[in-house]
C-alpha cells in the first residue's frame, strides 16, 4: 500500500499513527498527501468523506487539465447560456407581447420566476440526492421544449404557463452546472469557474443580436391601438429560435458528451468502485494513465484507519441517509457557526442582488423605450439596438474578472465587493441622464461591472459549499434569489416603473452587497474545492 492511501488527518492532511500492538516507536509524521488548503474548519465534513476526497482531489490534480475537463467547460457552459438569454427574454419580448394580449406589464416576469424558482430548488437538491447525471441531461431539454412552444401561445395565459415549465427547466442550470464543472476539474484551475460567466456574456449578446431584427421589424407599432397576431410575430420568432437552439445545446449534451458521475457524488454513497473506475476513465480519456495513481485500495484503507482509531464507519456511505428529499442536506449547510454564517451572508447577497437586478434588468427595455420617448427617439430600433450595444460591453467583462479572482490581494472577495460598488454606482448614475446615449453609456458601465459582479458570484458559491451538499447549497442561493425576483414585478405592480425610484433602491442594495461580500469567512482562492 502507498504511502498516499493513508487517512489525512485534520492537521494540513498529516496522517500520523501509531500503534499499541507492536511497542517498537514508528515515524510519528508522514508526507502531506496533498499540497493544496482545506478552507474548512474542524466538524464541516465527516471525516471519512473528508479523507476520501482529499485522494479524489489528489488525484484529479495529477492527472491534471485534459480533453475532458475542457469539453465538460464547453457543454457546462450550455447551461451558463441558458440561465442568461431565457430569463433575459422575458424582458425583450415584454412590449410586443403587452401590445398583443393587452395584460399587467410584470405578470409575465412574475410566471417566468416562479419557474426559475422551483427549478433551482428542485434540481439543486436532485443533483445531491440523485446523482448529478440526471439533472444535467435533462434541464436543457425541458427548457428547449417548453420553449419552444410557447412561441405558439394564442394567448397570455397559455404563454404565461409554458414560460413557467420553462423556467423549471432553467432554473436548474446553475446549480446543477457548477457542481458538475467543480468536482472534476484541478483546484488551480478553479478560476474556469469565473470565466464561465462568459457563456452568460455571450447568451446576453446572442438573445440582444437575433431579438434586434426580429422584434424590430416583425412586431406591432408602439401603443397600436389594435395588434393582431400575423402583424406581430417577432417575439414568436424569437421564442422558436431560442427554444430551437437550446434543443440543439441539449443533444450536444446528451449524444455527443458523455458526462461521468461525481466521484465526490459516488464516495459520498459509499460507491468506491465506482468513483475510482471514473477517474481511471478520465485519465484514460485524456491520455495520462501513468498519472493516475488511486485505486480502490486506497479508499478501503481510509476505512481501516478509521477502524482502528474506533471511528464508526457506516458502510452506506455519507450520503445514503439523505437519499431523499428531507432536510439533512440543508441542514448541513449550517453545520457549524462559521459555515452557517458564510451560507447566511450568501443567502443575503443572492438575495438582494436578484431582487435589485431583476427589477432593473426586467424592464429595462421598458424603461429605454420610455425614456427614449421621452428623448424623442423611442422606437423598437433604436431601443434594442441599445440593448445590443449594451450585452457586448459585458463579453470582456467574465476576462476580467476570471483574471482578477487570481490576484492574492483581491481574491473572489475582493473582486465581488469592488464589482458591487461599481454596479451599483453606475447604475445610480443612469438617473443623472439627460439624453438617450448618456443613459445609454451609464448603462454599458453598469453591464461591464454587473457581469463580474455576477460572474465572481456564481463561482464563489458552489466553491464554498462541500461537495455533497453543493447542488443543494446552490440551489438554496438561487432559489432565494428567485424568491426575490418575483419580489421585483409584485413591487413594479403597485409602483411607478417609469419613474427613477426603482432605480435608486436597486442601486443602493447592490453596494451593500459589496459590504456584505468583504464579511465572508471563506476565501477559496488558493483552494480546492472539497
Amino acid at each position: 500500500m502507498s504511502e498516499e492511501g493513508r487517512v489525512p488527518s485534520d492537521d494540513q492532511y498529516i496522517t500520523s499513527k501509531e500503534t499499541t500492538r507492536n511497542p517498537t516507536p514508528v515515524k510519528a509524521e508522514r508526507e502531506s498527501i496533498v499540497d493544496l488548503n482545506n478552507i474548512y474548519e474542524e466538524g464541516v465534513l465527516e471525516k471519512r468523506y473528508h479523507a476520501k476526497t482529499v485522494l479524489i482531489n489528489k488525484a484529479i490534480r495529477d492527472i491534471g487539465m485534459g480533453r475532458y475537463q475542457y469539453k465538460l467547460f464547453l457543454v457546462a457552459g450550455f447551461g451558463w447560456f441558458a440561465d442568461s438569454v431565457w430569463p433575459l427574454l422575458t424582458g425583450l419580448i415584454l412590449t410586443p407581447v403587452v401590445n398583443e394580449f393587452k395584460f399587467d406589464v410584470p405578470f409575465l416576469s412574475l410566471a417566468a420566476n416562479a419557474g426559475l424558482l422551483v427549478g433551482a430548488m428542485f434540481w439543486g437538491l436532485g443533483a445531491d440526492v440523485w446523482g448529478r447525471k440526471i439533472a444535467f441531461n435533462v434541464t436543457l431539454f425541458i427548457a428547449g421544449v417548453f420553449g419552444l412552444a410557447a412561441g405558439g401561445a394564442p394567448n397570455f395565459v397559455t404563454l404565461a404557463s409554458l414560460m413557467a415549465v420553462m423556467g423549471v427547466g432553467v432554473g436548474g442550470n446553475l446549480p446543477v452546472d457548477s457542481a458538475v464543472f467543480l468536482d472534476f476539474i484541478p483546484g488551480p484551475q478553479q478560476y474556469l469557474l469565473t470565466l464561465m460567466s462568459i457563456y452568460w456574456c455571450l447568451g446576453q449578446l446572442f438573445v440582444n443580436l437575433i431579438a434586434w431584427p426580429l422584434i424590430a421589424n416583425f412586431s406591432c407599432e408602439l401603443n397600436s391601438s389594435i395588434c393582431e397576431r400575423k402583424g406581430n410575430m417577432g417575439w414568436r420568432y424569437l421564442l422558436f429560435t431560442l427554444g430551437g437552439m437550446t434543443l440543439f445545446l441539449w443533444g450536444i449534451r446528451f449524444l455527443v458528451f458523455d458526462l461521468l458521475e461525481s466521484p465526490r457524488y459516488l464516495i459520498g454513497r459509499g460507491r468506491d468502485n465506482e468513483a475510482v473506475a471514473v477517474i481511471q476513465r478520465i485519465a484514460k480519456y485524456n491520455n495520462v494513465e501513468e498519472r493516475c495513481a488511486l485505486s480502490v485500495e486506497d479508499l478501503k484503507k481510509v476505512d481501516e484507519e478509521l477502524r482502528e482509531k474506533h471511528e464508526n464507519v457506516d458502510e452506506r456511505g455519507v450520503l445514503s441517509k439523505t437519499s431523499n428529499y428531507r432536510l439533512g442536506h440543508i441542514k448541513a449547510l449550517f453545520k457549524t457557526k462559521k459555515l452557517a454564517y458564510s451560507t447566511s451572508l450568501l443567502i443575503g447577497l443572492w438575495g438582494l442582488i436578484g431582487l435589485a437586478s431583476t427589477l432593473y434588468n426586467s424592464f429595462l427595455p421598458f424603461l429605454l423605450a420610455s425614456r427614449g420617448a421621452h428623448f424623442g427617439d423611442a422606437s423598437l430600433n433604436i431601443t434594442y439596438r441599445n440593448t445590443l450595444i449594451i450585452s457586448v460591453v459585458g463579453v470582456p467583462a467574465a476576462l476580467l474578472a476570471a483574471w482578477a479572482v487570481e490576484i492574492p490581494a483581491l481574491g473572489r472577495r475582493g473582486t465581488l465587493a469592488i464589482s458591487c460598488a461599481l454596479t451599483g454606482a453606475f447604475l445610480l448614475a443612469t438617473t443623472s441622464a439627460r439624453t438617450s446615449n448618456e443613459l445609454l453609456g451609464w448603462n454599458c458601465g453598469y453591464a461591464f461591472f454587473s457581469n463580474i459582479m455576477y460572474g465572481v458570484l456564481y463561482a464563489i458559491s458552489p466553491e464554498v459549499f462541500p461537495a455533497k451538499d453543493r447542488g443543494t447549497g446552490t440551489g438554496l442561493v438561487a432559489t432565494v434569489s428567485r424568491i426575490f425576483g418575483l419580489i421585483a414585478p409584485i413591487i413594479a405592480l403597485y409602483a411607478n416603473i417609469t419613474t427613477s425610484v426603482p432605480v435608486y433602491i436597486s442601486s443602493c442594495m447592490i453596494i451593500l452587497c459589496g459590504v456584505l461580500a468583504m464579511l465572508l469567512p471563506y476565501e477559496p482562492r488558493g483552494t480546492s474545492a472539497m
